[in-house]
């Protein structure tokens, strides 16, 4: 094990009730997420009725402005001004339209074609913008909850924990809950599960809004320009760094998750066996987040952990290729591992971009925290729109998926290729991203002690205690 420098604190950690508190609003928003990574694409081939390849430009372009749509949404936020905060209220302002465009997005109406596609570009956008305005805001309050990067690392695995458990929740009962409320009848099984969710999800929000505190503020002579803050994120060698990783990791994750219930439906011959397998593996990743911050002290820092855990999930990919895919006990056993080396790397992504806002304040003199937070759900956007997309636009163009009907062996080859060794491709250019990425754990602590000095020196040390 590697050692890391000691830090000396003057801001106390953050009480339990808060990092569950925060923890809930990850779960409230992967109620939702976990449906548009394992569902989402099942349901608009198998049960909405559109083709793969309509899918994949839906994707494409839905998700081409969403992604586009964060750093605005970061920008907002970053100059709302209520009693709440700047982030906090927008958890409770969007709500109504979260529950309600969740439920209408699946909602299957008789339309033809051309209408069927209509729909779903205008429901799924818009309920796509609702998610961003509601989670752009809940990203970035993590940034100004804490000074403390320690701090940040441990609140991301909590965070992340929410997450995990969200997923799985999603995963496991999804199926089952569509077959219980439609008795046969999956368009209306879908439509209520979603309003189950919904509801759910709603009233985490409201935990996150009560339990949390916002407490960082800008340098106190930082002026609101939205052009200055573009240019000094530009400037922000870490920032982009972090983006591109993100970017490709997201990337070789969605085009194996966007492939998982055709997988199982298709390859394996047991839907069922895909709430299963991802089940498992979402439980598996609400533990494994918990090790986040034992597992970044075992390879010597985040960005070596980042680095070694990508690696040896590269090789797993690679291993999948050639496991029995009839057999799910050792289909299980693989993503156990899988999932718990998987773990940590959101958590730890979070953690690092919001020490590149320290960075930011550190060495441009300007701080823009819902901007840069908002770019990493922008960046992990990009990754879940080209992801899906590439898979399913490869699905019926390349390996000639039909869906509702056997499968040809060049269609189920291409099935175990985008579970396996496409997304390990993708993997190994994340894995050569992460060394240009400049922040180590020797930096942290300079940052955390310069921007102390500079809270103190503006606002006097009494505020670096809230």
């Amino acid at each position: 094990m590697q050692s890391t420098p000691e830090k000396k604190h003057v801001t106390p950690p953050l009480k339990m009730s808060e990092k569950l508190g925060y923890a809930s609003g990850d779960l409230a928003s992967c109620l939702y997420f976990g449906v548009f990574m394992n569902y989402l694409a099942i349901f608009y081939t198998d049960v909405f009725g559109i083709s793969a390849g309509a899918l994949a430009y839906m994707i494409l372009v839905t998700r081409t402005w969403d992604w586009i749509n964060d750093p605005i949404m970061g920008i907002i936020s970053d100059r709302t001004r209520s009693k709440f905060g700047k982030f906090r209220p927008w958890l409770i302002w969007i709500l109504p339209f979260w529950v309600v465009l969740g439920v209408l997005t699946f909602t299957t109406f008789d339309l033809d074609q051309k209408q069927k596609l209509v729909y779903a570009y205008v429901t799924y956008t818009l309920l796509m913008m609702a998610y961003t305005a509601i989670n752009v805001p809940y990203s970035a309050l993590m940034g100004v909850m804490t000074p403390r990067s320690d701090q940040r690392t441990l609140l991301n695995s909590f965070r992340f924990l929410g997450a995990f458990l969200g997923t799985t929740t999603v995963s496991f009962s999804m199926l089952h809950l569509v077959k219980y409320f439609g008795k046969g009848d999956d368009q209306l099984g879908y439509a209520l599960t979603m309003g189950l969710f919904g509801v759910v999800s709603a009233g985490l929000f409201l935990t996150t809004f009560f339990t949390t505190k916002e407490r960082i503020e800008p340098p106190k002579n930082q002026k609101s320009d939205v052009k200055k803050d573009l240019l000094m994120a530009a400037k922000n060698g870490p920032w982009r760094s972090i983006i591109f990783i993100s970017i490709l990791t997201i990337l070789w994750i969605s085009i194996r998750s966007g492939t998982t219930a055709h997988f199982f439906k298709y390859v394996s011959g047991n839907e069922l066996w895909a709430g299963t397998y991802l089940g498992v593996g979402g439980a598996i990743q609400a533990g494994g987040v918990l090790l986040t911050k034992q597992i970044t002290q075992i390879f010597g820092g985040k960005k070596n952990a980042f680095l070694g855990l990508t690696t040896i999930n590269v090789a797993l990919l690679v291993v999948f290729y050639w496991l029995p895919y009839d057999n799910l006990t050792i289909l299980l056993v693989h993503q156990v591992l899988a999932s718990f080396l998987t773990a940590p790397l959101m958590a730890l992504f979070w953690s690092m971009l919001a020490d590149t806002a320290d960075y930011g304040q550190w060495k441009l003199g300007h701080r823009s925290t819902g901007l840069l937070l908002s770019t990493g759900t922008s960046s992990m956007k990009i990754g879940w729109s080209l992801g899906p997309a590439i898979a399913f636009w490869m699905l019926e163009y390349t390996f000639g998926f039909v869906a509702n009907q056997a499968q040809t062996p060049e269609t189920v080859e291409g099935m175990r290729l985008l579970m396996s060794l496409i997304p390990a491709g993708v993997g190994v250019l994340a894995a050569a991203a992460v060394f240009t990425y400049r922040i180590d754990t020797k930096m942290e602590v300079e940052m955390e002690t310069a921007i102390a000095k500079q809270r103190d020196d503006e606002y006097g040390p009494a505020s670096s205690c809230p």
